[in-house]
């Protein structure tokens, strides 16, 4: 083992950084969309870099991947067809298919070293893969969401990048109306939505276009991610027809796999915004 060294992300929009203690460099693959490097750290387990950013450590990945799965699955009636577009380290399709009531599960990632790289060095985030209701593709998720079929789906995730590169597209009225039109009348849209303590406008601009795209109801939940930038994320919520946010509580106090994070009562934690987030969002 070589002398630890320190591994940092600089996030000029917040002009701040996170840094973590490393050992060696595991793994780097260029693929024709990014740059995707693996690292294994001190105390956070293996740490994934793409295009120099923050994406997954063995250790607090969960945050993330609970919290942009079971809230929305929780707060639909019944999800059965579930549609998750990036998500190619496939954390959030494995807690999807947690759900014993869901059908399908399609992950729709454009970068398939991704999900290489994730079932060689997060192997435990890839044990749902090949779970009969599981499809994992590699395509452009922008075309897939187009071509979906109208009224086909109960619940939209889009676990992505920042909105930049690949990703930007995925952050904008075009392809939230696709989701729309592909979401049942019932159905939840959930989009990563960055931070909530420097990136409020993004939020704010994604939930406007959002309602641009015909989606009426919105609700925003922060929670803990420490690898990053603010440590602080989110994910945004977006429904039709005015249906609100309550959630099957007791169907979530009761439910029947172990998380780390999510719970019942971390879910209505979640639902109480800092003022400052709130009177932002309206």
């Amino acid at each position: 083992m070589t002398a630890p060294t320190w591994l940092y992300e600089n996030f000029d929009p917040a002009g701040s950084a996170i840094g973590y203690r490393i050992t060696r460099k595991l793994d780097e693959v260029q693929s024709p969309f990014q740059k995707i490097e693996v690292y294994e750290s001190t105390d956070w387990g293996n740490v994934m870099l793409i295009d120099g950013a923050m994406m997954v450590t063995t250790r607090d990945n969960f945050l993330y991947h609970e919290m942009m799965t079971h809230p929305a699955l929780f707060t639909h009636a019944d999800p059965k067809n579930v549609v998750i577009i990036g998500g190619g380290d496939c954390g959030t399709l494995r807690e999807v298919l947690r759900h014993p009531g869901v059908e399908k599960a399609v992950q729709c990632d454009i970068d398939e070293q991704v999900t290489r790289m994730a079932e060689k060095y997060f192997p435990e985030l890839c044990e749902s893969n090949n779970d009969p209701r599981a499809e994992v593709l590699f395509d452009d998720g922008i075309a897939y969401m187009a071509n979906c079929a109208p009224g086909s789906l109960d619940v939209v995730i889009v676990d992505s990048t920042d909105p930049v590169g690949p990703a930007e597209g995925l952050f904008n009225k075009a392809f939230f109306e696709s989701c729309f039109r592909a979401l049942k009348d019932d159905g939840i849209l959930v989009q990563q939505s960055e931070s909530p303590l420097v990136l409020l406008d993004l939020i704010q601009e994604m939930r406007a276009e959002m309602g641009k795209a015909g989606f009426d109801s919105f609700q925003t939940l922060p929670f803990p991610q420490p690898c990053y930038p603010t440590g602080w994320w989110s994910c945004t919520l977006a429904r039709k027809g005015g249906r609100g946010f309550g959630f099957r509580e007791a169907d979530a106090a009761a439910k029947t796999f172990a998380t780390k994070y999510y719970s019942a009562d971390m879910h209505k934690a979640a639902q109480v915004l800092p003022p400052f987030v709130a009177d932002a969002l309206g």
